[in-house]
């Protein structure tokens, strides 16, 4: 799309933001004439709305909900939900709805750098910083962008030039990105998440197999989990795209997967049905827990669609450190491990961060978000020695425990302050043995007692920390 094309477009951005307020940026820069709308309007949408209104943008504070006369085009910011009155308005209007990543796909270059994408209900920063590391390895020019990292509209629109992008994708993302189309994208996993937002499980599904529409040379799918093949066998591609799969056991033909502790290709490779590749050793994966295994294998099919070269998968992958707070080893305490991973806000993610050890004191709770814990609990009952349960909805988790795990004795500390975590920690201590893990993956949101994941994996490891100075 030309500045032309834009040169006097009446334009709504729905929202301030991380993603609102560089798309309002943009479009006034392109000579759009741009109003934001946002629900709040508390001292600091004050200050952002007075930085956008120095540049010519209009904005109108704690009015989201009614379409401003005149638009021909919304741009959302991804976590408004498609209900809003404004969004209605819209399509009864007839006025098309974008998010940023739409809006940033819409104003690439002739020359843009491709696109590999990823997305999943979990997995999808770890897995784009590591095909990013893979890149990097292969000399290439690249950035982890889109929920994650770099904006996709300074990646897109900056003076850097770039040879691919590694492009995570939340399901908010990709509902609002209608005419994305990747050069290879990835879903990692379904699960049940987010279904306020989407209505319906069945709907969620379908704004994560966006990603695969109209991709070029491969939709890469979890062989594990069958719904995102299905994905792709209903997903609109160009002709020769491929299906990869990838697996945490051996391979067949066109997919990645795992033979005596090596990951290997079969996919792109000469002669598929014989041949495989050696692409890296299990423990060139930091750290090599099974799900976080499947996320470098999937890494690795994005990056060998590309044309990576097989050295360079092994190197990226040995170069990658990942983000804290996703199963980080704090420390060990007279023989026990203490793992953070309070990343794991689902019970998808916590699943498979229990998978990963063996014994283990489980520490868990927060806002379950709706969610129900007797799968969680009956998959890994034989792995827990103790649990310590916290926060708002921690009852929910020991009722599963109950009837799933009888035999597992619970801590439940009726607390949801801040200094619950040090007490939860001196309680998984006491439980614990030489050799256990204890394993705070709460499968909750934080927001009860914390700002965020991160504030709340913090409060861990402080506890850790305070633990009897006989800390290896």
């Amino acid at each position: 799309m030309t500045e032309a094309t834009w040169t006097g477009k009446r334009v709504t951005v729905a929202g301030l933001g991380v993603s609102g307020i560089p798309a309002a940026r943009v479009l006034r820069g392109l000579g759009a004439h741009v109003t934001v709308v946002n629900d709040g309007d508390d001292e600091r949408s004050r200050a952002q709305a007075a930085e956008l209104e120095a540049l010519g943008v209009t904005v109108r504070l704690g009015d989201g909900a009614t379409l401003p006369e005149g638009t021909e085009l919304v741009v959302t910011a991804p976590g408004w939900k498609p209900d809003k009155p404004l969004f209605l308005a819209a399509a009864e209007a007839g006025v098309e709805i974008w998010g940023d990543v739409e809006l940033a796909w819409r104003l690439r270059g002739p020359d843009a750098a491709p696109w590999l994408a990823v997305t999943g209900t979990n997995g999808k920063t770890t897995t784009v910083r590591m095909l990013a590391s893979i890149l990097e390895a292969a000399g290439l020019r690249t950035a982890a962008v889109g929920n994650i990292g770099v904006s996709l509209l300074d990646a897109v629109l900056g003076d850097e030039k770039y040879d691919v992008l590694a492009v995570e994708l939340s399901s908010y993302q990709l509902h609002w990105a209608p005419s994305l189309r990747a050069h290879s994208a990835a879903v990692l996993n379904l699960a049940p998440d987010h279904l306020d937002w989407h209505g319906s499980m069945a709907a969620y599904a379908a704004d994560k197999g966006r990603v695969y529409e109209g991709n070029q040379v491969a939709c890469v799918y979890n062989v594990q989990d069958p719904a995102t093949e299905d994905l792709v066998r209903e997903a609109d591609v160009e002709e020769g795209c491929r299906a990869i799969g990838f697996t945490l056991g051996p391979p067949a033909p066109s997919q990645l997967g795992v033979v005596d502790g090596i990951l290997v290709d079969r996919a792109f490779v000469a002669n598929r049905q014989k041949n495989a590749q050696e692409l890296a050793s299990v423990s060139d994966v930091n750290p090599p827990a099974p799900h976080n295994i499947a996320n470098a294998l999937a890494a690795a099919a994005l990056a060998r669609a590309y044309g990576v070269e097989p050295a360079a998968v092994r190197d990226g992958l040995r170069a990658f450190r990942p983000d804290a707070h996703r199963i980080e080893h704090v420390a060990d305490v007279a023989g026990v491990a203490y793992v953070d991973d309070s990343k794991a806000t689902n019970t998808h993610a916590a699943e498979a961060s229990l998978a990963a050890y063996d014994p283990i004191v489980w520490i868990a709770g927060g806002l379950a978000k709706g969610a129900t814990f007797d799968e969680l609990v009956r998959k890994s009952a034989k792995r827990l020695r103790a649990a310590v349960l916290i926060g708002a909805d921690r009852a929910l988790i020991r009722e599963a425990l109950a009837r799933h795990a009888p035999e597992v004795p619970v801590v439940d500390l009726d607390r949801t302050d801040t200094g619950a975590m040090s007490a939860a920690v001196r309680e998984a201590a006491r439980l614990a043995r030489p050799g256990d893990t204890v394993l705070m993956a709460p499968a909750c949101a934080s927001m009860d007692m914390f700002t965020n994941y991160n504030k709340r994996g913090e409060a861990f490891a402080d506890a850790v920390r305070e633990l009897a100075p006989e800390r290896d």
